[in-house]
């Protein structure tokens, strides 16, 4: 059976944290009431597991499984696509957790680019990319590109070229990545059916705007205007303020803690080597995203 082509992923993403017990172990009672507040209070539909945000290469195999496995049984009926991203270093392990996603029903996988061996073209990095859907044929398959993390910087405009041919069930790319050109480049020459879901909301000029089907990130959890020339224009604001950039921005610890302060869930603090935000550092950020997004 083929991947199905109906469910074309547009609209808010949110990449969700990994709920944490204060000892630093999966906190999957939090995963429901995570949901909740996504669906009833921010209006998101869709969520991207396992990534980045969600701390994924810093969980073993079998935590990943429990975790997909929780959030796409929690989802069903409230959210309309989980995506799980089953990137790993080992090529058998990111088969497996593929997999394992369509075991348990997910919508979509994501994978991206081992980062320790690093594929040096986009040859290699296709053929990669092949062997990981070929464990989930029948799933909708993304890249995800995120060079600032992975040091893979190899064009996407030439990762996608015949990638259809090998994954026939290829639909689209996460793309976290800075190079406007290399984007636009890829939209433009990419069939209707493909989503594109930009990431990087620092980096969210209007003249991209029309070029996107999707935003994903893990602010989006906490602030879910999507699209808006003013939530791009806030998040600069936010990023440059002074006692932001002298703590290096917003890294996932930071991250994780203003979702914290803001939701009110239980996520635990992030697992070593991510430091935990301080807490008096947290809520002067709080105290500023308030200011700068006054409707909040």
């Amino acid at each position: 059976m083929a991947p199905s082509a109906e469910k074309k992923l547009t609209g808010l993403v949110a990449a969700t944290f990994t709920p944490f017990t204060p000892q630093g172990e999966v906190n999957l009672a939090e995963i429901g009431p995570y949901i909740d507040y996504l669906t009833e209070k921010q209006g998101v539909h869709s969520i991207f597991v396992n990534g980045t945000t969600g701390e994924s290469m810093s969980l073993t195999v079998a935590e990943r499984k429990i975790l997909a496995e929780d959030w796409c049984q929690k989802a069903r009926g409230k959210l309309d696509q989980v995506i799980v991203h089953v990137g790993c270093l080992s090529l058998k392990d990111a088969k497996e957790l593929a997999g394992h996603a369509a075991q348990i029903g997910a919508d979509a996988i994501a994978v991206m680019a081992p980062f320790f061996f690093k594929p040096r073209t986009a040859d290699a990095l296709r053929s990669f990319l092949q062997e990981v859907a070929s464990a989930a044929p029948n799933l909708p398959f993304y890249y995800y590109h995120i060079p600032a993390v992975t040091g893979v910087n190899v064009p996407v405009k030439d990762v996608l070229e015949g990638i259809e041919e090998l994954i026939p069930s290829f639909r689209g790319v996460k793309f976290s990545g800075s190079d406007l050109m290399d984007f636009g480049q890829c939209v433009s020459d990419s069939p209707p059916h493909w989503s594109f879901l930009y990431g990087m909301d620092e980096v969210g000029p209007g003249s991209i705007f029309p070029l996107i089907d999707s935003c994903l990130s893990g602010k989006k959890s906490y602030d879910s205007d999507l699209h808006s020339l003013s939530f791009h224009s806030n998040c600069l604001q936010l990023w440059r303020w002074g006692p932001m950039e002298r703590s290096g921005g917003f890294d996932v610890g930071v991250n994780k803690q203003l979702m914290i302060e803001l939701s009110g869930l239980s996520l635990g603090p992030p697992r070593l080597p991510v430091t935990p935000c301080p807490f008096s550092h947290a809520l002067l950020i709080v105290k500023k995203y308030h200011h700068v997004f006054t409707d909040c």
